[in-house]
């Protein structure tokens, strides 16, 4: 049974940054697809990012549009890690984050689809606010 705990959440203000991790445990972390989602109060669970696992050099990414260019999704197949950095936090970004993973994908494939993944963390609270 593949566990996830992500932790890293907190209070931000508008424009800050923050480093979110998951940590992984209880199965081949390095043959997961991994991403990143987030739920809002009141709203639906959305993709946020993804990252495929890795053969050789190659690895594959996907971001939500709301959060590209601004979040960085990487991980530590040597740490059983994955993270998610968060740059020019804005107000429409707080939510709950969850990552999660996938063993239904070969190299470079990710999908953005919550029904895609095997395994969910409980999630930590991201707030924005001056």
């Amino acid at each position: 049974q593949v566990q996830l705990v992500e932790s890293g959440g907190g209070l931000v203000q508008p424009g800050g940054s923050l480093s979110l991790s998951c940590a992984a445990s209880g199965g081949a972390f390095s043959s997961y697809t991994m991403g990143w989602f987030r739920q809002a109060p009141g709203k639906e669970r959305e993709f946020v990012a993804a990252i495929s696992r890795i053969s050789g050099n190659g690895f594959n990414i996907k971001y939500a549009d709301p959060v590209n260019g601004r979040f960085t999704i990487s991980r530590d197949n040597a740490k059983n890690t994955g993270y998610l950095r968060m740059n020019l936090l804005k107000p429409d970004d707080p939510a709950v984050y969850y990552c999660a993973a996938s063993s239904r994908f070969g190299t470079y494939v990710i999908s953005p689809l919550q029904d895609a993944y095997d395994w969910w963390g409980q999630g930590t609270q991201v707030t924005v606010s001056s």
